[in-house]
């Protein structure tokens, strides 16, 4: 077999303007993912302050898994790919678990927020550190687990896996954001309106809103995949399939939203802001950091 059988397909002839756009669009979405998900992921690792609150390693979670998702797209999103069970250019379903991760981050995070603002001396005393961690650590070994169950099994019982997993998962999980966003709006609306204005109440509130404002991106970016599955699942039909995973606008659109968390966060927090702009993105001045300028 020759080499050039080896070597894969570009996700689209470069034969028309169009093609070559599609084919940027996919290199500059992979190259903004990582940038900001790194920055965002260096300012949080470099800042003490920022390690020691518990929301903080949510948003340090869900930069690391957009990060591999961003390294990832370089294959999945540039090269003719379909990264399904019995594909020859799959990645053994490791690729989709990192976009998942992601979700799963999110869906925590919302929770965490949740206890933190509803009961406030409850969930110091027992979201420690260490627990918050724990929880991390759970969700990513309980995604690659599922990887490594699928990877073993018959294609055909992974196919039966993933598919009731995803119908279940999907409708369970979309159901649970929907709510607690609903009731984060509530409690932030008016519940944090009501206490005396002060330092933390404002930093509550602004961490409530944060959590919401992307919570509602990350379900506009992934609802169009959440009901293109569970309708394929529900009536049992064959869908229909694009050409790959770098011109499936179902799967560019969660891609987007990797990009897009790490601007929001950023955006809703100055605490976040101040870090990034005086650790990551500005200079050394005379051997020592600076928050303002130099």
């Amino acid at each position: 077999m020759s080499n050039s059988s080896h070597t894969l397909p570009l996700v689209l002839p470069l034969t028309s303007f169009g093609n070559v756009l599609m084919f940027l669009f996919n290199i500059l979405l992979a190259a903004a993912i990582i940038f900001l998900n790194v920055s965002v992921s260096l300012a949080i690792l470099l800042s003490g302050a920022l390690r020691g609150e518990n929301r903080f390693m949510y948003m340090l979670s869900t930069c690391l898994s957009d990060v591999c998702s961003g390294v990832s797209y370089y294959y999945a999103g540039v090269f003719d790919v379909r990264d399904s069970f019995g594909s020859p250019t799959s990645t053994y379903h490791i690729v989709p678990t990192f976009l998942g991760l992601s979700y799963l981050a999110i869906l925590a995070a919302q929770a965490d927020r949740y206890h933190a603002v509803v009961s406030p001396f409850q969930y110091s005393q027992r979201m420690t550190r260490n627990r918050t961690l724990l929880v991390i650590l759970s969700y990513w070994v309980y995604a690659f687990l599922i990887v490594a169950v699928n990877n073993v099994v018959t294609i055909g019982v992974a196919g039966r896996i993933t598919s009731i997993g995803s119908f279940m998962g999907n409708i369970l999980t979309v159901i649970i954001m929907i709510g607690l966003n609903i009731k984060l709006f509530v409690i932030a609306r008016f519940q944090l309106e009501r206490e005396p204005p002060s330092e933390e109440r404002d930093s509550r509130r602004s961490s409530v809103y944060l959590i919401l404002v992307v919570a509602v991106f990350f379900l506009g970016t992934w609802l169009p995949i959440f009901c293109h599955v569970i309708v394929c699942n529900f009536f049992g039909t064959t869908c229909y399939t694009f050409k790959n995973e770098g011109t499936n606008p179902l799967r560019i659109l969660p891609r987007v939203n990797a990009a897009l968390t790490p601007l929001l966060y950023i955006r809703g927090c100055s605490a976040l802001r101040v870090a990034l702009l005086a650790g990551v993105w500005r200079p050394r001045c005379g051997g020592r950091r600076v928050v303002a300028r130099c």
